[in-house]
């Protein structure tokens, strides 16, 4: 990743309401940690694997779209902390993809989760890592609700 020295904070880019407050929340954090951000963008796999031809070009498509998410996130990173953000792309089961990113890659330290606050559910990553798949996530998880502000969370950081 980086250097032996850095720690990384890992958001989860979708296209929640509530990233921007697992975003914000973690460019502060990092700004106040001397961190950097890690971004990972999970492209959920093509339906179509019988249909070779149609099948890589869904996944064409939702690569070119995760790159352009994640250049825009890139962006709001680079202007809140100085630094430009690592950035993953991969393809699976976000649940998934996500602990296997924080596996890989020993220099993450914390993940970073916005959660849902209008809905009975917080969103499946995190109920699944709040539930039965906490074991399987060697970093702490900071769940920040979706309906805090900026200031709000600039007071916390």
């Amino acid at each position: 990743m980086a250097s032996k020295n850095t720690k990384f904070l890992l958001v989860l880019v979708d296209d929640s309401d509530e990233l921007h407050q697992a975003l914000h929340y973690a460019c502060k954090r990092a700004v106040s940690a001397d961190m950097r951000i890690a971004l990972l963008y999970v492209v959920a796999p093509a339906e179509f694997a019988h249909w070779a031809g149609v099948g890589e070009l869904m996944r064409q498509e939702a690569r070119e779209y995760a790159e352009e998410k994640m250049r825009s996130h890139a962006d709001y990173v680079q202007n809140l902390t100085g630094k430009a953000p690592l950035m993953h792309i991969r393809e699976g089961k976000a649940v998934d993809e996500v602990i296997n990113l924080i596996n890989d890659e020993t220099d993450i330290s914390l993940l970073v989760l916005g959660a849902d606050t209008k809905s009975d559910s917080a969103g499946p990553v995190i109920s699944y890592l709040t539930g039965r798949g906490v074991a399987s996530c060697r970093t702490p998880i900071v769940i920040v609700p979706g309906n805090m502000t900026d200031e709000q969370i600039d007071a916390l950081t």
